[in-house]
């Protein structure tokens, strides 16, 4: 009579099989990332820019703000605003008035934003892909426009960095002196406003790059896409003014439609871009008064020994 055969475990869950974690999330649990777009923006000329947006961003670089748009169609208006000046923009997105500045026979722009790999690296796609900016055989487009990350308010010393000669100029000693106080011409705001927490160190930001001259001039555009706190997007003028500065408005357009159509508030504010421009006192460009006596600045004073940069002529 033969034994009886060994009974088979078929038990399903066999540690040797299958390897469950009772702690790992579905994989629909998250939803997907929203994929990267394309917006276009027309020159006067007829002429596309095609800008790349990221899927998704915290910093809200997905957008391609009308502020952008608005700076760019500006400078397209009166090209000498940026032609044959040194530009930079800060919190940039999509970088298209930084685009259309070069493509306007800006000197020298740098473009930039935050500095994380897929915004900075987006920037540099928007800048390969662009044919209106103007190159020759012995300039290629990274003499004219670069993209670099950065942190407002923090030491902008890299960024100056851009505006230095390139080695093979070999410039004289006088000339690297020259050289090494240079700072930009124009500087570019656009949308920035809405992060008041912000407003402190964007300003140091401008005190900190915008070369001392009468033209220097930094452009604030933006719209209060949140109406019920339009006082808080003023409050940056109001700080600026209390750090000195000379604040202008100078323009006003009223877009077809919101950015954001379904978003609540008065329509009309969201509509509605403005312009405004921050300059030098005069005073301060004379040499007459140091910008150190206006109040802000001599708040900011603790700042400079913690890195974050102070006011220079």
């Amino acid at each position: 009579m033969s034994s009886p055969e060994k009974p088979q475990d078929t038990h399903p869950h066999d540690d040797d099989d299958q390897e469950i974690n009772l702690f790992a999330d579905p994989e629909d649990f998250y939803p997907p990332t929203p994929p990267p777009t394309t917006q276009t923006y027309l020159t006067t000329s007829g002429a596309p820019i095609t800008l790349h947006l990221v899927g998704h961003s915290p910093l809200e670089a997905h957008h391609l703000w009308n502020g952008s748009r608005v700076v760019a169609a500006h400078f397209e208006a009166d090209p000498s605003l940026v032609s044959q000046k040194t530009v930079l923009e800060l919190g940039a997105g999509a970088g298209l008035p930084s685009l259309v500045a070069a493509m306007l026979g800006a000197s020298k722009v740098v473009v930039t934003d935050f500095p994380d790999p897929d915004l900075i690296q987006n920037l540099w796609r928007n800048i390969d892909e662009c044919t209106l900016i103007p190159t020759s055989p012995n300039s290629d487009k990274q003499n004219i426009i670069v993209a670099d990350g950065y942190v407002w308010g923090m030491k902008p010393s890299h960024l100056l960095a851009h505006l230095q000669p390139s080695p093979e100029s070999q410039p004289t000693p006088s000339q690297s002196q020259s050289h090494s106080e240079k700072k930009f011409d124009v500087l570019i705001l656009a949308d920035l406003l809405f992060r008041h927490s912000e407003h402190t160190r964007l300003l140091r930001s401008v005190e900190t790059t915008l070369t001392v001259s009468h033209e220097a001039r930094a452009y604030v555009v933006f719209t209060s896409y949140r109406p019920w706190l339009q006082h808080k997007d003023l409050h940056f003028f109001e700080l600026a003014r209390k750090r000195g500065f000379v604040v202008t408005k100078t323009f006003e357009k009223v877009m077809d439609r919101p950015l954001f159509e379904d978003d609540p508030g008065d329509e009309e504010v969201r509509k509605t871009v403005t312009g405004w421009t921050l300059a030098w006192p005069e005073a301060f460009v004379d040499g007459r008064k140091q910008m150190g006596e206006w109040p802000g600045v001599v708040m900011d004073r603790e700042r400079e020994e913690d890195g974050e940069g102070g006011v220079e002529k």
